[in-house]
């Protein structure tokens, strides 16, 4: 089944961090926005390089708002927050596929929509995992030296709470407790390095984390960077198999056989949110016939649909996501799959 476009031909801009700290991701990003112009096959794609610098994403984005009927953000709560300070003025609506901050989602109404599930409801399938399984341990919480991990470890804090689940906080400075007389659980938010050594420590103590879990775990190159991961769990925006009917954009497995002519392999999340995302721009825009920021915020905040990354719905007063929903994944000995329980 083909999902070309008959409607109006559009001109899409994405500030991604091609180079520096986000590469890793920006990189996917960009042949998941690629991927679904060539399905879309009525769309451009012009796409600024960030250098994963906030001080870089005003003059990326500025530089777009001049050429492009849609603006996407960049990648990353960090860099959505400098994208924030510039969106008012250059009167466009933002399509945010990149930061899932809590403040980043809500920080301007009216200009920006978000399409991820937000920091505070990020873990919440690994808390509810544990609660499942009865678990009366400790859960041992690490976060990062941005706002993104601490967002994420104060939903932690809500969840596990709620569900009678004994939480711990350590700083980001903190070393793991290394005298642990009784099973303890671990769960980290963080930047992807720091993810990676607070697991590597993990599993080096003399007695390790019963069930750990990590947001770094929740893309394939963390099989890379940590020896034996088999067990860990991880969170992501979306994995492969779901079975979602996509409403809006293309099926799952169109665009998986699209980008692995340029990608190489199943992407990450990074792809497919910003696949989704182009897609349901370009559904607002194709919808309403009328680019302006009024017209495209009014069409974005009526939609209650689905995507191949899942479920969307925006809080029309806020602009925060409030339908979609992180997944949980597990390394085993045949890599990163879906958790099971």
């Amino acid at each position: 089944m083909s999902h070309t476009s008959t409607g109006r031909h559009l001109r899409i801009g994405a500030c991604l961090s091609l180079t520096g700290r986000y590469a890793m991701f920006g990189e996917q990003a960009a042949h998941g926005l690629r991927s679904w112009a060539n399905l879309d096959g009525n769309a451009n794609t012009v796409i600024i390089d960030d250098q994963s610098d906030p001080n870089q994403v005003a003059p990326a984005l500025s530089n777009l708002a001049d050429q492009c009927d849609l603006l996407l953000g960049p990648y990353s709560t960090q860099l959505m927050r400098a994208a924030n300070r510039v969106v008012t003025r250059l009167d466009k609506l933002l399509w945010n596929h990149g930061g899932s901050g809590d403040d980043v989602e809500t920080a301007r109404p009216g200009h920006v929509i978000s399409v991820l599930a937000p920091t505070s409801r990020y873990a919440e399938p690994f808390v509810r995992m544990l609660a499942s399984r009865g678990a009366t341990t400790t859960l041992w919480i690490k976060s990062g030296r941005g706002r993104f991990g601490v967002q994420v470890l104060d939903g932690v804090e809500r969840i596990a709470a709620e569900l009678g689940i004994v939480t711990n906080r350590l700083s980001p400075s903190d070393p793991l407790p290394t005298d642990h007389s009784q099973p303890w659980d671990l769960f980290c938010a963080a930047s992807f390095p720091e993810d990676v050594a607070t697991v590597r420590e993990a599993l080096n103590v003399s007695r390790p984390p019963q069930t750990m879990g990590a947001v770094a775990a929740g893309v394939h190159e963390f099989g890379q960077a940590v020896p034996n991961p088999e067990g860990v769990y991880g969170i992501a925006q979306w994995l492969p198999g779901r079975r979602i009917a996509p409403q809006v954009g293309p099926p799952e497995e169109e665009f998986l056989h699209e980008y692995a002519k340029t990608g190489g392999r199943v992407p990450d999340y990074p792809a497919v949110q910003i696949a989704a995302t182009a897609a349901l721009a370009a559904r607002c825009a194709r919808t309403t016939d009328d680019l302006s920021r009024p017209a495209l915020w009014a069409a974005a905040t009526s939609l209650d649909t689905t995507t191949l990354l899942g479920w969307f719905a925006v809080d029309p007063i806020t602009g925060m996501q409030r339908a979609h929903q992180t997944v949980l994944t597990r390394w085993t000995g045949g890599g990163m799959a879906p958790a099971t329980g």
